[in-house]
């Protein structure tokens, strides 16, 4: 997974700068930062109007993307860990904090804003291998199969989904902060 032959090599991502995107409801990007066209390998042209998907890694497992949705569709913040696919082939890892925007007359979300920033090597220990196995049972019995996998690992762990991600990601003190800084800056 690390390193495929169809695939390239890591982008290092800055520790110091975040990508940001938004979109409409259905997942259309309507602007992305410097650092998101820089990354991405797109011009800034090739990204707006396209479906987020276009920079969607094949090794990223679709129970992941069914959760966020699941859960921005609500209304609700989620963070996860996502593996992306830059327009050359390469790609880059990045805790990705999803936040619907609402309408504050109609209270119907119209788009999202994801906020993006590097993760460290521990995480992406973590969540490679468990990448892996989620997308072969995907591939053998589906995306529900994937889901009791997850389901039963975090079970297992004792732990929500946001629980085992804020516990792996250090989501607290200085990481708080620097999110809640960036979403103040693109709200």
């Amino acid at each position: 997974m690390q390193n495929s032959p169809m695939m390239g090599n890591q982008i290092e991502l800055s520790k110091k700068r975040y990508i940001v995107s938004k979109t409409d409801a259905k997942g259309i990007i309507q602007y992305g930062n410097d650092y998101f066209v820089e990354i991405s390998g797109y011009r800034e042209s090739e990204l707006i109007g396209q479906p987020h998907n276009i920079i969607r890694h094949p090794d990223m497992p679709k129970i992941i993307f069914k959760l966020m949705w699941d859960r921005i569709n609500l209304g609700k913040n989620i963070f996860a860990v996502v593996k992306n696919l830059a327009k050359n082939g390469d790609y880059y890892w990045v805790i990705t904090e999803f936040e619907p925007r609402i309408d504050k007359l109609s209270n119907e979300i119209v788009g999202h804003t994801a906020f993006r920033r590097a993760i460290d090597a521990k995480t992406q220990k973590v969540m490679e291998p468990l990448y892996q196995t989620l997308l072969e049972i995907e591939a053998k019995g589906g995306m529900e199969a994937s889901e009791r996998y997850l389901l039963g690992f975090l079970e297992e762990k004792g732990m929500s989904y946001d629980e085992f991600i804020d516990d792996l990601i250090g989501n607290k003190g200085l990481f708080k902060i620097f999110f809640k800084a960036m979403k103040k800056m693109f709200s």
